[in-house]
């Protein structure tokens, strides 16, 4: 890329493309790759936000596995007590929703920059803290200690959802931005999958002292469960230095200096004049914006309209120099952020849509992790329960069992969703998603006493498919694109905490309600969730080639939104 030297553009200096800050500035962009091919620095970027959800599930969703394995270790097989079996399934939830809320309003009111990395940190304390449980406090003293250190690891692991999402969604162009955060949330399937992989194969090294009928060995399976654990640290240690390091983007400090959003590469190359329409929302770039907004030099076609810049070897991110920026350009003050977002979001049209993506992911949340967090139940039925043989044989059971359901369903529904959401759209996809779990649950729950094992083996493995290629990857996906920059972070915080509220509320509400109304009932109200989120999505916009940055400046411009 050529470097061209600075210039002027209505009394500021425009930093030349190249002064260019890798990860902080957005790519070139190649039109004729499809959305799913990524560039190297998209790659790297991917690497640096996908590892704390490829955490996320690995510590949420291991705990089956860790729970099976401290049943051997301190209860000799026996069931665990159902009110700490809960809490510890639950622990990690809970924190989450803490570090949702809080991370994701110090992403907005302090920049990403500032607290980016802090959540990898919790993790990393939490975990060290989870492997060092004294066996010698009892089975009881264990879960206890389990529990209150996966809060805390939930705090990190919940802070990472508004942060990795919002840097992610700060720097990705406007035509590859669904699928940047697809890839990023599909790390999820793949935590699940190589938890269930690397429970395998500790368990294989472990199998000359499980694969007895002698409960004297069973204390090694205390080792297996903190090695299980202890791993995360890798990937955890791995990228921490990439993340404390990683610059501010260009389009948050926009946003927060009231100055008008980067215009995406392919609008420049094409030379098309973006639609800025408030009521289709669809605007890409900030060239259809004034001519008197500080750092553009605007021209205009023969007819008169407003050009985007043409020159394709310029960035889309040209960054101002702040020292340089007319006096009269006036930033928000961080102060004064919480006075605006109750001025945004005190707007119905703002709100509902807030309510929208909350209410999904509760929603979505309860079905999902009603199943996930439990998932023992379905996989007995399944012919993978571990209900006979040696400990061993019953271990390795289940962990066959989530990882055939994981390789079956989670990691092609993802995939199904990378390639799919900028075609088509994700408002379709939610709806789809919600429509065909629902069906999926009916079927389960209404032929439960009925169906072999080779039934529920394909009817869990499309649930898990159209979760996710469904609501559990466009519930993330909505609050970063449907809300501006400045206030993205704490609302998907909003929603995700919403969402872990339903997790929350299907940890223990599972345990209970089985007993009493049986499994096929409880999966009946998972159905009845589902349905449920069909008429919440449709509150929501489609958000495919939005950005909501330039809607704001229109709304703002009109009069339609407090300055």
């Amino acid at each position: 890329m050529s470097v061209y030297s600075n210039e002027k553009r209505n009394g500021a200096t425009v930093k030349p493309s190249g002064f260019r800050g890798g990860l902080e500035d957005f790519e070139k962009d190649d039109l004729s790759k499809p959305p799913f091919i990524l560039n190297w620095t998209e790659v790297k970027l991917l690497g640096i936000a996908g590892v704390g959800f490829f955490l996320d599930a690995y510590d949420l969703f291991i705990i089956n596995q860790v729970t099976s394995l401290l049943q051997w270790r301190f209860y000799n097989g026996a069931v665990l007590p159902a009110t700490l079996s809960g809490l510890v399934k639950a622990a990690a939830n809970i924190g989450s929703v803490i570090g949702q809320v809080s991370f994701g309003l110090m992403g907005d009111y302090f920049g990403r920059k500032a607290v980016y990395g802090k959540e990898l940190m919790i993790i990393i304390v939490a975990t060290i803290f989870c492997i060092s449980a004294p066996s010698s406090a009892g089975g009881n003293g264990v879960l206890i200690w389990l529990s209150v250190w996966r809060i805390v690891l939930g705090i990190g692991v919940g802070a990472d959802y508004p942060l990795s999402a919002s840097v992610t969604g700060d720097r990705a162009l406007i035509r590859k931005r669904g699928t940047m955060l697809c890839y990023i949330f599909s790390n999820q399937g793949w935590g699940n999958f190589v938890g269930s992989l690397v429970t395998m194969v500790v368990l294989a090294c472990y199998k000359g002292s499980l694969d007895s009928t002698d409960p004297a060995n069973y204390s090694k399976a205390d080792g297996v469960w903190r090695i299980i654990v202890g791993l995360a640290l890798i990937p955890a240690f791995g990228t921490l230095y990439q993340r404390l390091t990683l610059p501010e983007s260009i389009r948050y400090k926009r946003a927060i200096e009231n100055l008008p959003p980067p215009v995406d590469a392919e609008f420049a190359r094409e030379g098309k004049n973006p639609d800025g329409g408030l009521e289709a929302g669809q605007s890409n770039a900030g060239a259809a914006l004034p001519d008197n907004r500080p750092g553009f030099k605007q021209t205009y076609d023969a007819a008169g309209h407003p050009l985007p810049r043409a020159n394709p070897d310029v960035l889309a991110t040209e960054e101002l120099d702040p020292s340089d920026v007319p006096k009269e350009v006036v930033r928000a003050e961080k102060r004064q952020y919480f006075k605006e977002f109750h001025q945004y979001f005190g707007q119905w049209r703002h709100l509902k849509i807030l309510i929208g993506t909350a209410v999904c992911w509760f929603l979505l949340d309860i079905a999902f992790y009603g199943i996930n967090l439990n998932s023992n139940i379905i996989l007995a039925a399944m012919g993978f329960g571990g209900s006979t043989g040696t400990a061993y044989n019953r271990l390795f059971q289940v962990a066959t069992g989530n990882l055939i359901v994981t390789a079956l369903g989670f990691v092609p529904g993802y995939w199904f969703s990378i390639v799919t959401i900028e075609y088509l759209g994700r408002k379709p996809i939610q709806l789809m998603g919600f429509t065909m779990t629902a069906l999926m649950l009916a079927l389960l729950a209404g032929l439960f006493n009925r169906l072999d094992h080779g039934g529920f083996i394909a009817l869990f493995t499309f649930l898990q498919f159209f979760f996710n290629f469904g609501a559990n990857t466009t519930t993330f996906i909505y609050p970063i694109e449907v809300f501006p920059t400045k206030y993205r972070a704490t609302a998907h915080g909003i929603s995700a905490a919403c969402g872990k509220c339903g997790a929350i509320a299907a940890s223990f509400g599972f345990n209970s309600l089985v007993g009493p109304i049986g499994t096929a009932n409880v999966l009946w109200i998972f159905f009845a969730v589902c349905i449920l989120g069909i008429p919440f999505t449709l509150l929501l916009p489609e958000t495919k080639g939005r950005d909501p940055d330039v809607i704001l400046a229109e709304e703002e411009k009109a009069g339609l939104a407090p300055v």
